[in-house]
């Protein structure tokens, strides 16, 4: 039992932390940068996605062959 509140308050106290660290009146730019991490995973996604979709289906045709 000792364990599990152990791990209960370590996840609240980070809990509580992000939340100070989220309405901070800096907390703008950490929100930017975590945004245009996104968009480039997202962007990188999307350029990625049509060459494995080729490159998987050509495989599964030589295998079919």
């Amino acid at each position: 039992m000792e364990m599990m509140q152990m791990a209960a308050s370590y996840l609240a106290g980070r809990a509580r932390q992000l939340g100070r660290t989220i309405f901070r009146n800096d907390a703008g730019a950490l929100t930017l940068e975590w945004i245009v991490i996104a968009g480039l995973l997202v962007a990188g996604a999307l350029v990625a996605y049509p060459l494995f979709k080729s490159a998987i289906s050509s495989q599964a045709t030589k295998m079919n062959k």
